[in-house]
């Protein structure tokens, strides 16, 4: 059997030490300020982006890889480890065209390679803890079926809530009007996102204050989960207070048997803004 290498985009947020530990190539997206272009997690890192992003009056841009970066990147990997199959997996293709280049990408290259492009349906480490699962079970010489099993099992035992601060960058992003920021902004309204089945990007329910919306979100993990064993991830884009208020809230009330942290990258804090907060989990 031959090796199993994974691939992934910026946006699945996996730490640069877990993807070097791990062995996962990552493709970045681009994020544009006026005419200034970065590579997510590559010339820009999280904290360098949300300084950038609280003195620009206008929101960036994000831009997904071109199919001819993936190609190079799975050439690469297949002359690093000849024989070896991939298992590329990427942000939701309901929100990013990003999976669909990696779809063409894969198909410029010879037919006998053995490449898995994989919508995760999900955000952020909702796409990062499959990859991250899938790399540790390739190290331990599980096989391309037992690892897309796993995949597979973690997109359907997997819940994500955001918590997002403000309303001003889903304004800006075009997903509500001024007017409803507005309003939100004055009554202290913070809205809780998730990803349906499909991946694509909705709004759970909007709570006055973070200590309520905190609550609401173990709320619903509570329907989900119960006193289920869970693994879980904390991730924050800016400033991680609320994260970490979270975090203890959750380890206080679920049989958490472990814990991780991310930052939320460039391109996903384009949409949702600074001190956005996130927890991902699922079953053990």
């Amino acid at each position: 059997m031959g090796k199993i290498r994974i691939v992934v985009d910026s946006t699945c947020d996996i730490p640069l030490p877990v993807r070097e530990e791990l062995g996962i190539e990552m493709v970045p997206l681009k994020v544009l300020f006026g005419e200034e272009t970065y590579l997510d997690y590559v010339t820009i890192g999280s904290e360098q982006f949300y300084e950038k992003l609280a003195a620009s009056s206008a929101l960036p841009t994000t831009s997904q890889p071109s199919p001819s970066e993936f190609q190079a990147v799975y050439e690469r990997v297949l002359q690093e480890d000849p024989g070896a199959s991939i298992i590329s997996i990427h942000l939701s293709g309901a929100v990013s065209g990003t999976y669909q280049s990696a779809v063409i990408g894969k198909s410029m290259l010879e037919e006998e390679a053995d490449i898995t492009v994989y919508d995760s349906k999900s955000a952020s480490y909702g796409a990062g803890m499959r990859a991250v699962a899938a790399a540790r079970l390739a190290a331990a010489g599980r096989s391309k079926e037992e690892i897309i099993a796993e995949i597979e099992r973690l997109e359907r035992e997997t819940q994500l809530y955001f918590l997002v601060d403000s309303l001003e960058y889903l304004h800006k992003g075009g997903r509500i009007g001024r007017a409803s920021a507005l309003i939100g902004s004055l009554l202290n309204i913070k809205p809780i996102l998730s990803l349906d089945k499909e991946g694509a990007v909705y709004s759970v329910d909007k709570q006055r204050g973070t200590k309520k919306a905190i609550q609401r979100i173990i709320e619903m993990l509570d329907q989900s989960f119960g006193s289920d064993p869970v693994a879980i991830t904390i991730a924050w884009t800016q400033g991680n207070a609320i994260a970490m208020d979270l975090c203890e809230q959750v380890k206080s009330k679920f049989n958490v048997q472990s814990v991780d942290f991310t930052t939320i990258g460039a391109v996903i804090g384009t949409h949702v803004g600074p001190g956005t907060s996130a927890v991902f989990m699922y079953r053990v």
